[in-house]
Order: structure tokens, then sequence, then C-alpha cells
């Protein structure tokens, strides 16, 4: 076992650390290591508790309180979505012709991570926020100003002082279909909120409320993005299409990431 005099001030990696992550199926093992051994800060029964809950199949990032997302440490507490990497692609996507001083609406934000990345890339952005779960609102407001971070279901949320004001509405709803939830690796089934990956039968219900809505909080020439996935971004197309917001699919193969946009005409 690692103790308070197996952890050096200076920071190394002890080799049996890394050798039980490895033996647990941590495939960065060294990377997760040398993270666990900088959070325990060198306290050794710190760090052994940490690795306990690894070893146990807890997230890295909620035993580390954090994810990376775009260079950003995003908090994250218990139970709360970790952001996906390919997320990344939806920021992407929103900062192409973003305006300046836009407002930006990070709708099902989760921690918040699309909203902070996009605020720390175009700082000249006022960027809201809205979510439904309590714990997620609580990381999102610790990523975000907190005053910007509303609780609620989906645009029920919101003032009614952003209404027509969306320049651009990021969406990253659960579109996992119920029955595919068994699938998922055991780090997001077992310990991130089902609400944060249950898009209903076919993955689609909350895409469905989210752009049925959209029209009325955009602001003229105002986009919506949406995250999805590459076999349902057709069906969401479709969603887009029957709101009257003319629809483009974007994909990321580097990413394995897809995004379909549509604007509010002018």
């Amino acid at each position: 076992m690692t103790s308070a005099d197996d952890v050096p001030a200076d920071g190394v990696v002890p080799d049996d650390l890394v050798t039980r992550l490895r033996a647990a199926g941590c495939v960065f093992a060294e990377d997760e290591a040398a993270l666990l051994v900088e959070a325990s800060a060198g306290d050794g029964g710190e760090l052994e508790r940490m690795l306990a809950r690894r070893v146990a199949g807890d997230p890295l990032e909620h035993i580390l309180g954090w994810a990376e997302f775009r260079g950003l440490r995003i908090a994250v507490g218990p139970g709360v979505f970790v952001p996906r990497q390919r997320t990344g692609f939806l920021v992407e996507t929103a900062l192409r012709d973003l305006p300046a001083k836009a407002v930006v609406l990070d709708l099902c934000c989760g921690s918040g991570a699309v909203g902070a990345a996009i605020a720390a890339e175009a700082p000249g952005c006022m960027v809201y926020a809205a979510e439904l779960d309590p714990a997620a609102v609580a990381s999102a407001r610790r990523n975000l100003p907190p005053e910007r971070v509303f609780e609620g279901d989906l645009y029920a949320a919101l003032p009614s002082a952003l209404t027509g004001r969306v320049d651009a509405l990021v969406v990253n709803a659960p579109y996992v279909p119920t029955e595919a939830i068994a699938t998922m690796p055991p780090e997001a089934r077992l310990h991130e909120a089902r609400l944060a990956l249950d898009g209903g039968h076919d993955g689609l219900d909350v895409q469905r409320r989210v752009v049925s809505g959209a029209i009325e909080w955009l602001a003229p020439g105002g986009r919506l993005l949406i995250e999805t996935s590459e076999h349902q971004a057709p069906l969401t197309a479709a969603l887009f299409e029957a709101a009257g917001l003319h629809p483009q699919i974007a994909r990321s193969e580097d990413l394995d990431a897809t995004v379909v946009t549509g604007s509010r005409q002018v």
C-alpha cells in the first residue's frame, strides 16, 4: 500500500501506483497516477483513498474534482456528467461566425463546460447556461458566473429578458437511446446522472423539445447547434427543418463528433 512516506515531495510517481492502476484496467495509468499524486499534495493517506476509489471504478474526474476540456479545468462534482473531448467540436462549430459580444446560451449545460470554453475563447461573449440537475447546476456555477446559470427544465429556467436575444444556442442534450444505456462504460452508466444520458426510445426526446422551442429565444440570424451522433444526424436535421431552421450537418472524423446547426432567418 502507498503511505505518506511513499509519496515523494517532488511529485515523483511511485511505481506500485502505476502498477495498481494498470491492473485495474486504466489505459493511461501513468498519466492518471501523476494526476492523483498531484491532487494528494503529498498526503499518502489521501492518495490511497483516491487510488482505492479509482480501482473500484470511480471516474478519475470525479475523484480529482475536475475534467480537462479544451485546456480548462472544469469543476465536476460527484454524479455530474463528465464533458467528453468530442464535445470540443460543438465549441469549435459555435465559435465560427460568432458575432462580437454575442449572447450565448449553453442549454442542458451539465457542468457548463461548453459555455466555459466559449467564454474563454471568445471573451467578448455574454454566456448564460441552464440545467435541470441540481448537482450539475452546482458545478456549472463554479465554472461560469453563478448568476448566469439557471436551474430548471430547458427554456422554463430562463429569464424572459433573453427572449429573442440568443446568437448561439449550444446544446449537448442527452441523446443515448434508453436501451443503449446498458451498453455504456460503467464509469458513465453507474456514476453519471441518468437524465444526462437518457434521450428516450430513439435518443431524440430532449432534442425534439429543444428544437421546437428554439426560435422564440434566437435572435434574428441566431443559430441553434446540437451535438448528436452520426447516425442520428439526419433525424436531428429533420427536426430543424420542421421547425423552420434550415439545417447543416458538420462532422469531425478526428473527434468522432457530429453537430447539426440551423439559423433563424433574419
